[in-house]
């Protein structure tokens, strides 16, 4: 009966790409090429963002807050440019007092380090759980400062968002020299406190960004995030499927990553449609990068390497192929995925108007999401950033 199921739902979904092929090319043809450029990783300056998150018992709402903006925020950051090209993102994720942790870290797990693997972001999320512990403040935002590979270029972006709920003093690491050394080295401090604004400001949350040169924040983490959902919805997602038809998954990991990248389009949905179509429309950008694993975006950085790849590192459907008609294949489901996303920006763009507008009338409080999301643009400016909508 499952197998049954299973097919008709692929029967289905294979209807409806047939059905929107039309409304593909009439809406590729709405796409405005973007003024901007994406060179080599070496010549982009990088915004790098490393959130560390209170995993105690009483944090699941900030977890699936974070769950539940996680894609919001990563849009938000792929509308930022610095003098005309798009920056590299890489975030990181740490979790901290955490019974489950060792108490020799100090309760404190780097869960993720710097990296442009959103979809490991994803994975790492989904996969926390909480438990009563001890929050050491201090001492996560000091791990983080100089465990992580922060950028040296003047223009990149470093930032640190902490959430949690408890005194902001506990341990041995002081937060203020903790967060002066991170501000020392230009990586601004951020804290979110998951309760009132004047007992985050009393526990010291508020000096804490204070000292860090960061933003300070108060949010209800038990709140359930507004998503709002759109007439665009419904053919984004048909494109998202699409789109993970052309990923051709080689070497070691090529089969698990490419499984993954199903996994967590689950997860995102697990959490709401709305959320599942902020995953979606992220995979039109430039900053949802997968070269380590697919063979699309693997022959545009580099042509050459097909000829380079072994029989054995190839996913099945793709093995026996003489070298040309690899090439022809993976550059034609390069150019399949191109004119897909084209189209997902399109509708990307539209969707997010749709969204603005209901804003206005809306008056919700901040959470997570919208905390992370404002501030970031605020420092981007600073730094010589610009905002495109």
């Amino acid at each position: 009966m499952k197998v049954t199921l299973f097919t008709g739902l692929l029967l289905a979904s294979g209807f409806l790409a047939w059905k929107h092929d039309s409304k593909l090319q009439s809406i590729e043809k709405e796409y405005t090429k973007p003024a901007i450029s994406s060179p080599s990783a070496k010549d982009n300056t990088r915004i790098q963002v490393a959130i560390l998150l209170d995993t105690s018992n009483s944090m699941d709402g900030l977890i699936d807050q974070a769950k539940s903006r996680l894609w919001n925020i990563i849009n938000t950051l792929t509308t930022l440019k610095f003098q005309g090209k798009a920056p590299i993102i890489e975030i990181a994720l740490y979790e901290y007092g955490n019974d489950w942790l060792s108490r020799e870290t100090g309760f404190i797990r780097q869960v993720a380090p710097l990296t442009t693997d959103l979809d490991l972001i994803s994975e790492k999320l989904f996969a926390l759980k909480t438990n009563g512990g001890e929050e050491y403040c201090g001492a996560v935002i000091k791990k983080a400062v100089n465990s992580l590979d922060w950028g040296y270029n003047p223009a990149d972006l470093k930032l640190i968002y902490i959430a949690g709920n408890e005194e902001f003093t506990q341990g041995k690491v002081n937060y203020v020299s903790a967060a002066s050394e991170a501000l020392s080295k230009e990586i601004y401090v951020n804290t979110i406190f998951c309760g009132s604004k004047q007992e985050g400001i009393a526990i010291k949350w508020k000096d804490g960004a204070d000292k860090g040169g960061g933003k300070y924040f108060n949010i209800d983490s038990d709140r359930k995030v507004d998503f709002i959902e759109t007439p665009y919805d419904s053919l984004i997602t048909v494109y998202n499927s699409k789109i993970n038809s052309t990923y051709f998954g080689y070497g070691r990991y090529g089969a698990s990553k490419k499984s993954n990248q199903l996994q967590q389009d689950a997860n995102a949905s697990s959490i709401s449609r709305a959320n599942s179509i902020e995953r979606f429309v992220s995979k039109s950008k430039s900053v949802y990068k997968n070269d380590t694993w697919d063979l699309v975006e693997l022959n545009e950085k580099d042509p050459t390497l097909l000829s380079k790849i072994s029989q054995s590192e190839l996913p099945q459907e793709l093995q026996g192929k003489s070298t040309s008609e690899l090439k022809q294949i993976v550059v034609a489901k390069g150019k399949e995925r191109d004119s897909i996303q084209k189209a997902m920006v399109v509708l990307g763009n539209k969707r997010q108007k749709y969204i603005d507008e209901k804003m206005k009338s809306s008056s919700k409080a901040d959470d997570l999401g919208t905390a992370i999301k404002q501030s970031i643009i605020t420092f981007a400016v600073t730094k010589g950033y610009t905002a495109e909508k």
